[in-house]
């Protein structure tokens, strides 16, 4: 949530291939915090957040909040791009975990909120708040939780979608946006399709273009993290929809697809920087010093951004997502222009983190293997700078070499990107 671009756009034809095509915020722009240069923005950044095309203006539309203070809204007349800043809602005013519903009026509504649950109507541009207001809140279902907001509206009714945290989805239904609702379980603690999974919760209702819904969600699962899952679920006589469970009452480990199975960009590729910007799978930590890096001519150029002990705090950091159960990256670098002191390497980067890389101290060179580098989960400051648990002086004279990481089960210390760094 805190690399740069942001809120990232996968697509599919199918919803089971899935692309990524671009980035609904361009850039971080929401303080020094985002640059690196006062403080850091980790587990800040873009949280669950709502994208919807609308007819009317032939503009999409990405809703999120960020710091639990401001609401932001960009806009595209296409999903790849190029995304634009629309408006900026009043400070205080968050639409937390929220989910847009363009209205066949055309009316734009938007709920949100964590435990307690709001309806805002937005403005004929969809820029603005009209009116806000409390629809139901967690203890109507005996809980004490509830977010992961979304809404629909079918056959003249409205729906909201939500979750208690880690277990049950909720199904909420009115003949007004502004309810009264009343609600129905859609999953309770079901079984995972994946191995070592927990329970799927927290996702979206899709319609498919056959007319058929799906059920996307998704389970935690090591080394991986958040893995989408997909379910087809029916409607019942009393106007709520049910899930189709296999025969152990559980996630199905395989459903019929829901449409023809289209093609997309292969995950596993070589990547070799022809053009002048980077791909869509490629972000930066935080936002990066822009006078810092170089792309295009088969390669990417970083010069030192940052001069840190940290790698946390080190600026142009540009990381890729992991992909598949047991994801190998490799990479080219040609490190002739390093200086005295420069580090770089190919990293598992997340709040515990382990690199190979080449450190230089005054004309000597060492390939050396850092372990434990970590992070605390409360404000995210670093608590360990790492340790070098391996090193070698035979290097390549050429100052060219390869690295590669493989994450393996016994040994994975990641479940996001794969980086490298100056």
């Amino acid at each position: 949530m805190h690399y740069s671009p942001g809120a990232p756009i996968l697509r599919s034809g199918d919803l089971i291939n899935w692309e990524l095509i671009g980035h609904s915020v361009p850039s971080l722009d929401f303080g020094e915090k985002y640059n690196l240069t006062n403080g850091h923005a980790y587990r800040g950044g873009t949280w669950a957040s709502t994208m919807r095309f609308r007819e009317s203006t032939g503009l999409w539309y990405w809703i999120g909040c960020v710091d639990f203070w401001y609401t932001y809204i960009y806009t595209a007349k296409d999903a790849t791009g190029p995304w634009t800043r629309a408006a900026v809602l009043p400070g205080g005013t968050c639409y937390y975990d929220c989910g847009l519903l363009i209205d066949d009026d055309d009316t734009m509504y938007v709920v949100y909120g964590a435990t307690d649950v709001s309806i805002a109507q937005l403005s004929k541009d969809g820029l603005s708040q009209v009116e806000t207001k409390h629809i139901f809140s967690a203890s109507d279902v005996g809980k004490d939780g509830i977010e992961g907001n979304r809404m629909y509206k079918k056959d003249g009714l409205y729906y909201i979608l939500d979750d208690h945290p880690g277990d049950i989805t909720y199904i909420w239904k009115s003949e007004s946006p502004w309810g009264p609702y009343e609600s129905k379980i859609l999953v309770n603690g079901v079984k995972s399709p994946v191995s070592n999974g927990g329970a799927p919760h927290q996702g979206s209702l899709i319609q498919a273009s056959t007319g058929d819904w799906y059920y996307m969600s998704f389970t935690w699962a090591y080394p991986n993290g958040r893995i989408p899952v997909l379910a087809p679920v029916k409607w019942g006589d009393d106007g709520f929809p049910f899930f189709v469970a296999d025969e152990s009452g559980g996630w199905g480990s395989s459903y019929p697809a829901p449409l023809p199975v289209e093609a997309v960009q292969k995950w596993t590729r070589t990547d070799t920087f022809d053009d002048s910007t980077l791909g869509p799978d490629w972000e930066w930590n935080h936002n990066p010093d822009e006078t810092k890096y170089k792309i295009g001519n088969g390669g990417v150029t970083l010069s030192t951004a940052t001069v840190t002990d940290d790698l946390y705090a080190a600026r142009n950091t540009l990381t890729h997502r992991i992909h598949g159960e047991f994801p190998v990256g490799t990479l080219q670098v040609d490190f002739t222009n390093m200086a005295d002191g420069d580090r770089f390497g190919l990293a598992a980067f997340r709040d515990r983190t382990a690199y190979i890389g080449i450190h230089r101290d005054g004309s000597k060179y060492t390939l050396s293997v850092v372990h434990n580098i970590t992070q605390e989960e409360s404000a995210w400051n670093t608590t360990g700078l790492g340790n070098i648990v391996a090193t070698i002086t035979d290097i390549p004279k050429d100052k060219t070499i390869w690295f590669r990481r493989h994450w393996t089960l016994e040994r994975a210390v990641v479940t996001r990107p794969i980086s490298h760094t100056v």
